[in-house]
């Protein structure tokens, strides 16, 4: 009985495999928060399957190869390690990167993969396995630097008072409940102080960089978070920036519109983190929703960490004389959303 299992589901793996992939390599998709799992009293592992798919409904979903999905409810380094454990010592076991494997993240999915990449080699050296072969990781609204609204989840879990309704509300709108203790989960993890204390060595794979900077949840969350955000991740966390500070651009030369500017910046991006396109009204879901309309400005361009991505480009101008502006964008990519807009540059 359980050989047919391992058989169906190595059949099933194949078939998918055959309808997926992103110029030719397997794609491992990593979801980020999932506030509704907060909500229940315990998330069953049908649940924690079911709602990774849901997750990725939008676009992603249709070219995975594979997921890892994770519980909110689970701190990162207890059953959501075990977890990614396990899905390392299957793909380990089975080959599954040997061709090489793009992962692609979402908020926090960007700490929870961090963790992984920090802890696969030791993983699967003392299996006596080869080290997953990941060529890149895509990170969409990256979470890896936190955000300051779990710290501000925290500081109003079980709060009644008058003083932190401002707080609550925020929080509210984010999560989609009025939060508890007992009711925070991953959220611990995603503290800046902690998230930028979690799995911190280098290493070899490169993090390619999608941000936004557009308003959600009505606005209410963004006058907590530092500088610009997209609703839910400042720019010093999405961008890869190795501190904590309050920032309007991936980079100092350029804003999230494509204008050739000064503007601030982080001061230097985390090793092998590099951005690549930045949306000014693309918001926390749309990086990788339905979200369009939305003229992308790019950074990094003809990038090739084993799969090549590159954009066409252009440069306009506007205004006259003195007040001139010229801006470097991605021709056409108001029509299409960001995650269309990188697969196919990839494909």
């Amino acid at each position: 009985m359980a050989i047919t299992a391992v058989f169906l589901t190595a059949a099933a793996l194949l078939s998918v495999q055959a309808q997926a992939q992103m110029a030719g390599k397997n794609v491992i998709l990593v979801h980020g928060l999932q506030p509704a799992q907060l909500m229940r009293d315990s998330v069953t592992p049908q649940e924690v399957s079911s709602d990774g798919a849901n997750y990725w409904s939008a676009f992603w979903g249709q070219y995975a190869d594979d997921r890892l999905d994770w519980s909110s409810k689970s701190r990162l380094n207890a059953d959501t390690a075990q977890r990614a454990y396990n899905k390392v010592m299957q793909w380990a076991r089975t080959g599954f990167c040997n061709n090489g494997c793009v992962l692609v993240t979402h908020s926090t999915g960007d700490l929870v993969t961090r963790y992984m990449l920090d802890q696969q080699d030791v993983w699967t050296e003392a299996a006596g396995l080869q080290p997953l072969n990941i060529l890149a990781v895509f990170d969409f609204a990256g979470a890896g630097g936190g955000s300051e609204l779990a710290d501000l989840a925290l500081d109003v879990a079980g709060s009644e008072s008058w003083l932190t309704a401002p707080i609550r509300a925020a929080v509210n709108a984010w999560l989609g409940f009025t939060v508890t203790p007992e009711k925070l989960g991953v959220l611990r993890d995603l503290r800046p102080a902690v998230a930028r204390q979690t799995a911190m060595a280098p290493n070899s794979v490169p993090r390619l960089r999608f941000v936004g900077g557009g308003s959600e949840y009505l606005g209410a969350t963004g006058g907590f978070l530092p500088g610009t955000d997209d609703g839910v991740v400042s720019l010093h966390s999405s961008c890869g920036g190795n501190a904590i500070k309050a920032v309007d651009s991936c980079v100092g030369y350029r804003a999230l519109d494509g204008e050739q500017t000064s503007v601030s910046a982080p001061d230097s991006l985390w090793y092998n983190h590099y951005p690549v396109l930045m949306g000014s009204d693309t918001h926390h879901g749309g990086t990788i929703g339905n979200q369009s309309g939305v003229l992308l400005s790019y950074v990094n361009n003809n990038l090739n960490p084993g799969v090549n991505v590159s954009f066409a480009t252009q440069t306009t101008t506007s205004g006259w004389w003195l007040w001139k502006s010229t801006y470097n964008t991605v021709p056409g990519s108001d029509n299409q959303t960001m995650s269309n807009l990188v697969f196919n540059s990839v494909n």
